[in-house]
């Protein structure tokens, strides 16, 4: 059994469900490449129903104006004819009324039927591009998954192996600095030239003691509020003097 069947369709019971083709969120579902054949068909034939139910529509209220024009009219030439009973184009007349009459009323019979079949057609085509439409969903949602998954199994190994390479950062820049330090003490600053080191443990440490000093005085100057200047420094010690 598919999933349709045994989930989906049973999902649906007692649920009223909106015409999907005149939803903009139906559409706003749909890549391209989910737009499959199947669904676009049933599109198609959806939207025929939905415009030859506005065209019955609109064709019944037509013919019921018509119909009491009709009406109208055989009232007026059948009190002419009480007036001039021999009148041979009056009878004529009435005639051809009555048969218009006649097919106005088997066309309102007609489309009547066709009223009560086209909602019909209408909800079933509707519950099967519904149908589709989940199966198309469930898949996204399958494969969607799938893929954080695989994303997110990506990303905790790469963090994993950023903490090793850290530790391991670490304890060769540790191994630098035992090194450095004793041949500094034996050679003096020229052990940077001598032994041909691109990384300066010192000039690391300057380089963050600088960084930290800025941030604490940057952190200052926002809890004073008014940064202190050169000038109201001067200022200061001049008043001081």
């Amino acid at each position: 059994m598919s999933k349709i069947d045994e989930v989906f369709e049973p999902a649906l019971i007692g649920k009223k469900i909106p015409i999907l083709t005149l939803d903009n969120k139906w559409h706003q579902l749909f890549t391209q490449s989910d737009y499959t054949s199947e669904i676009k068909q049933m599109e198609h034939e959806l939207n025929n129903l939905i415009k030859r139910q506005g065209k019955v529509i609109d064709e019944n209220k037509e013919i019921k104006k018509l119909k009491k024009k009709l009406m109208d009219e055989i009232v007026v030439v059948a009190d002419e004819l009480v007036r001039d009973p021999s009148s041979k184009k009056l009878e004529k007349k009435q005639d051809e009324c009555k048969r218009l009459l006649t097919e106005c009323n088997e066309k309102l019979d007609a489309n009547e039927e066709e009223m009560v079949e086209l909602p019909r057609q209408i909800n079933r085509l509707n519950k099967k591009l519904m149908l589709a439409t989940m199966d198309v969903c469930y898949r996204r949602l399958q494969k969607s998954t799938q893929e954080l998954n695989e994303i997110e199994d990506w990303i905790g190994n790469i963090r994993r192996e950023l903490k090793k390479k850290v530790i391991r950062k670490q304890e060769k820049e540790a191994t630098i600095n035992k090194l450095y330090s004793y041949m500094h003490d034996i050679f003096g600053p020229e052990v940077i030239e001598l032994f041909d080191m691109q990384f300066n443990p010192e000039e690391k440490y300057q380089k963050a003691k600088e960084a930290k000093e800025a941030k604490e005085a940057k952190d200052a100057e926002i809890k004073s509020g008014e940064p202190e200047t050169e000038q109201s420094v001067n200022e200061g010690d001049a008043s001081k003097s």
